[in-house]
């Protein structure tokens, strides 16, 4: 893959702007922003829930083990 220098990206990036415009760049700017806070989130709330679903699981194996009749 060939690499980007700063010519090629500022010409694209003018060319994105030719395209969509000033306003519309600014609102694009700010979607991909929400879509990536709303990303991170979810996946810190997934990671959350596995940790609460380990600790859940490993508080059941505990209290059955505490259950066992020692012979």
């Amino acid at each position: 893959m060939p690499h980007l220098g700063p010519w090629e990206l500022g010409i694209i990036l003018l060319i994105v702007l030719a395209i969509f415009g000033a306003g519309k760049l600014a609102s694009l700017g700010g979607a991909v922003g929400k879509a990536v806070r709303d990303f991170r989130k979810e996946v810190r709330s997934g990671e959350e829930a596995k940790k609460e679903k380990e600790e859940a699981e490993k508080a059941a194996e505990e209290a059955e083990k505490a259950e066992e009749p020692k012979a």
